[in-house]
């Protein structure tokens, strides 16, 4: 069922990809594409690419319902809704009214319920699985963290122009970028140019 690392490959349309863990899967989803600018990162473009997304590890909800437009439109709502939400909690501004009432509708809906395999060591997630269960899932670990201690963790990263939000689980809260080997090695590598310019 559920596996306890985050994280997923996110790719560039400018080409290149890479290992990018957001600390929550509800932040992991809020990174499947956007509006907007964003729209060129969009990775759900038919009910078909959510159903995939949503059976992946670590959520590993595979449906047993097909996802019907309708519940992909909810998703890429509940999506910008979590996007607006933590991005405003990064930058210590008050959560838009507008995602706080989406992420609650989302969460009351009946939740994926979990069940124990019949070898009593293995769990799954009950029959029928459905794209709104799974959201309404999302949905409500996202409260969690917005209402638990690790609200003040929440973090945009530190690089040039990059709006990648994560949650910042290291002991000494010191994470400043989305992945090491994206812009953590780019500012390494300015930082070394500029000190080689700065030497006489």
């Amino acid at each position: 069922m559920r596996a306890s690392t985050t994280g997923r490959v996110l790719h560039d349309p400018k080409g290149g990809s890479f290992r990018f863990d957001a600390g929550a899967v509800c932040l992991d989803f809020a990174h499947t594409g956007g509006e907007g600018r964003y729209a060129v990162f969009e990775t759900l473009h038919q009910p078909a690419d959510l159903a995939r997304w949503l059976a992946e590890p670590p959520l590993s909800a595979v449906m047993t319902v097909p996802v019907t437009a309708g519940e992909l439109t909810a998703a890429k709502v509940l999506r910008q809704a979590v996007w607006d939400a933590a991005h405003a909690r990064a930058a210590r501004r008050p959560i838009p009214a507008r995602a706080v009432a989406t992420i609650n509708r989302a969460a009351a809906e009946a939740p994926l319920a979990p069940e124990l395999a019949a070898d009593g060591t293995t769990a799954g997630w009950a029959a029928p699985v459905r794209a709104t269960q799974a959201l309404s899932t999302l949905a409500r670990e996202m409260i969690e963290l917005l209402s638990g201690p690790l609200a003040e963790r929440i973090r945009e990263c530190a690089g040039d122009n990059c709006p990648l939000l994560f949650v910042d689980t290291s002991r000494p809260g010191a994470r400043r970028w989305c992945s090491m080997e994206r812009c953590g090695n780019r500012h390494k590598l300015r930082a070394l140019r500029a000190r080689r310019a700065a030497e006489p």
